[in-house]
């Protein structure tokens, strides 16, 4: 296949070039800045330099690719991930905006299908007290979905969307941010946690993501997923036991909301999501059904 990849230098974006490639297929890529090409090269992938906020752009590219397949992983985040919904604003753009003008672009460029890359915690609308910056972050996420869906129904191209779980792994800038964390005892785990978080190996998210070129059914959604969803100090705890870190610290709830209530909501959620689905309908298995496994068997480059 010639597989044209959004977003091909992110957190998700390199292990899915480099897996797409070790699958035999033709890789583009795209990124915005022209230094993350050599990068791309290396990868084995040919890079296409544009702004996905940038429709003529886009298109140019996308069209002079000729893909028959393009995968939407187009993110603006903070290396380590967002610690506020503030920092969501340019990513908002791109899961609004870039998503209209990448499945214009595709369907240009005769492209027979398109993979969309969501996330699993801001799925379907906030309660109504949320905070205006949640609220702008779940509805963009929302319409980066519809447009997916509603271009799939409507026969322009064949769509599929993916939720993923919270990412980790080695190279996953998050991961390594909460290693040195834990290290320093600042990543403490909470007392009478109750959250219940999907979580996905960044390698796994790659897999389910090749999986979709070939499986699963148009319009379709997926939750890619761990096999088993964790609280937030089940994972401060597995980080400490597979980086060497001291046991980590146990502190009440409400001095995260107090400090940082963004991240305080997210680390509390309860969404026990199930794989099922992908397993069945995508043929995927994910290489480490729970994050004890993933960490165990790979946190050590990144320790």
């Amino acid at each position: 296949m010639n597989v044209f990849v959004a977003g091909a230098t992110g957190a998700i974006g390199v292990p899915l070039v480099r897996a797409l490639v070790a699958a035999g297929h033709q890789v583009t890529g795209l990124t915005r800045s022209a230094a993350n090409a050599d990068v791309l090269r290396t990868l084995g992938a040919t890079p296409a330099i544009a702004d996905a906020l940038d429709a003529d752009a886009l298109r140019r590219v996308v069209v002079a690719a000729r893909p028959t397949h393009v995968i939407h992983q187009l993110t603006a985040l903070p290396k380590g991930g967002p610690r506020s919904a503030r920092e969501l604003g340019p990513t908002n753009r791109l899961r609004s905006d870039g998503t209209r003008h990448l499945i214009d672009a595709a369907v240009a460029a005769r492209a027979q299908r398109i993979i969309i890359g969501s996330f699993a915690v801001l799925r379907g609308a906030p309660p109504a007290d949320a905070p205006a910056d949640v609220r702008e972050a779940a509805e963009a996420v929302t319409s980066m979905e519809r447009q997916t869906l509603d271009a799939s129904r409507a026969g322009r191209i064949e769509g599929i969307v993916l939720r993923y779980g919270m990412f980790y792994g080695p190279e996953a800038g998050s991961t390594v941010q909460m290693i040195a964390m834990a290290r320093r005892r600042m990543l403490p785990r909470i007392t009478h946690d109750t959250s219940l978080l999907p979580c996905i190996h960044v390698e796994d998210a790659a897999s389910a993501t090749v999986a979709a070129l070939d499986h699963g059914q148009p319009g379709a959604t997926y939750d890619i997923v761990d096999d088993r969803a964790v609280s937030f100090s089940e994972i401060v705890a597995g980080l400490a036991r597979a980086s060497g870190a001291p046991r980590p610290l146990a502190i009440p709830a409400w001095i995260p909301r107090l400090v940082m209530p963004y991240m305080a909501r997210m680390i509390a959620l309860r969404l026990p999501l199930s794989n099922a689905k992908a397993k069945a309908e995508l043929g995927w298995r994910p290489a480490f059904p729970t994050i004890d496994e993933g960490l165990a068997q790979t946190l050590h480059p990144a320790a």
